[in-house]
């Protein structure tokens, strides 16, 4: 390491010839500082980082839309939010709000934006000169045992004061693009946490909506559980009386309660899930899932109608697709920051300020002291270590631009699945509609040809268990179709 510098401090002149000289110096320091000057000005421009030129991926003209979808036009201007309106259902805004409100996930994203502005506002102080305040007073003895600092003379031990009060500035030069690089950064950084609050909002949001529609699709398969307890033990008992008066047999007897244990062992693996589901919604919440409760309410929600947009559209809208673009543009500056290093270091730094061993006579003229001067700081040799920095922040960018690629592509498969998924879901709930009213006239006509004996009372158990579970199917596919809406919202960046 060497070190270039000029600077002046007051002294009081030689005699004579001695000011001409001192003048001298002086120009010549000015003039070894103009030439470090330079020479940093001259290789500081390849000190910057390589354009920040985002990776394009493929992305396809317009998606593979299924019946009844059609093409929509939505605007990215309107806001994103909330969405889970577009469902209608007042708790569902009531847990949306808490959650938003009061989530830790949510508070420490936001707690991670703060962290990254107080970055950027602490890497654009680096523009800024640096003023500091210094006052020192002590009192010291000097050794006498210290060398000479001239032969004609002899040391004596003393004991003095040193009384010290100076002001400072110094400033770098930011000839070698350091502190822009590194401002530069931190603004990206800020972005990138800015989108991060944006992904972990939408999130949130889109997990507390899937297990609540959970949660209400296990609610309407519970109650046609119910429904279907209370006509089995009819059944029950209508085929009991019969056995009593001689017209039926004890296996048909049988073969409805054993049908009767079945369902009632189905409710309580259902009761189960809808637990889990339910203390889901209390930590989404933020709310200790012991004093939580959400009543048992059958519900059939109403679909929203999505408008897709074009796939380059949903790219904009995607949170996570800006959070690591951005990602890529702070691993750019990083790279400019590392290569900074090849380049000299330069420092403008001033004092003023007065020093004294009387403290009565701090502030008289002889007392004062100042300094102006410029140094410059180059590395010569460090076995490699700036070139490794280098290589390492750009395999830093690699990564970034290797995971927004990736990220643009998980978003584009999660649209397509959620189009070719509700699009399927919706026409699987609809049939699933026909064939509840299909198994509901079989039971009936079963009932009848038992009760006049033209059948067995299998037919009638083989009804009633094709009843249950086409409306338990049903149950379940308007529950994925919602679900599917959901996630297709959550892909899509929100709603319009």
């Amino acid at each position: 390491m060497s070190a270039a510098g000029a600077g002046l401090r007051r002294h009081r002149p030689p005699r004579g010839s001695g000011k001409v000289a001192g003048a001298d110096v002086l120009v010549r320091r000015a003039l070894c500082a103009a030439a470090v000057l330079a020479l940093a000005a001259f290789g500081s421009g390849c000190a910057d980082a390589p354009p920040a030129v985002a990776p394009k991926p493929e992305v396809p003209a317009a998606w593979k839309l299924d019946p009844p979808w059609r093409e929509g036009r939505p605007q990215d201007a309107l806001p994103k939010g909330p969405w889970w309106q577009l469902f209608g259902d007042p708790q569902l805004d009531q847990l949306e709000r808490q959650a938003l409100e009061a989530s830790p996930t949510l508070a420490a994203a936001g707690a991670r934006l703060a962290q990254a502005q107080a970055l950027l506002r602490g890497a654009a102080a680096g523009r800024y000169p640096q003023l500091a305040l210094a006052a020192r007073a002590a009192r010291q003895r000097v050794s006498a045992n210290r060398p000479l600092a001239s032969y004609n003379g002899s040391n004596v031990a003393t004991v003095q004061n040193d009384d010290t009060l100076a002001l400072s500035v110094s400033y770098e030069v930011d000839l070698s693009g350091r502190v822009r690089q590194a401002v530069a950064g931190a603004a990206a950084s800020v972005e990138q946490a800015n989108a991060d609050l944006e992904n972990t909002r939408l999130v949130l949001s889109a997990d507390l909506a899937a297990a609540y529609v959970n949660l209400r699709s296990l609610d309407t398969e519970l109650d046609v559980l119910t429904r279907s307890i209370e006509l089995q033990r009819r059944a029950l008992a209508f085929v009991s009386e019969r056995r009593a008066l001689g017209a039926a047999s004890g296996l048909e007897v049988a073969q409805q309660q054993a049908l009767l244990d079945n369902t009632l062992t189905q409710v309580d693996v259902l009761a189960r899930q809808r637990a889990l589901f339910e203390d889901a919604l209390a930590t989404l919440s933020a709310t200790p899932a012991p004093s939580f409760a959400v009543a048992p309410a059958p519900q059939r929600f109403t679909i929203p109608e999505v408008p897709l947009g074009l796939p380059s559209q949903m790219l904009e809208r995607r949170p996570d697709v800006a959070a690591a673009e951005r990602a890529m543009a702070v691993a750019n500056a990083q790279i400019g920051a590392a290569r900074a290093a090849f380049y000299p270091g330069i420092v403008l730094g001033a004092s003023y300020g007065s020093e004294s061993r009387e403290l009565a006579s701090l502030f008289d003229a002889p007392s004062i002291v100042w300094s102006l001067g410029v140094s410059a700081a180059q590395t010569l040799f460090d076995g490699g270590r700036i070139r490794a920095s280098v290589d390492f922040a750009r395999a830093g960018h690699d990564v970034a631009a290797a995971n927004y690629r990736r990220t643009v592509l998980v978003a584009m498969q999660e649209v397509e699945d959620g189009i070719t998924g509700l699009a399927a879901l919706r026409r699987a709930a609809a049939q699933a509609g026909t064939a509840v009213d299909s198994a509901r006239r079989v039971l009936t006509l079963a009932t009848g040809r038992y009760e006049g004996g033209a059948s067995t009372y299998l037919d009638v158990i083989t009804a009633q268990q094709g009843l249950l579970a086409s409306e338990r199917q049903q149950a379940q596919l308007q529950g994925q179709a919602v679900l599917a809406c959901v996630f297709l919202v959550k892909a899509l960046g929100g709603s319009w």
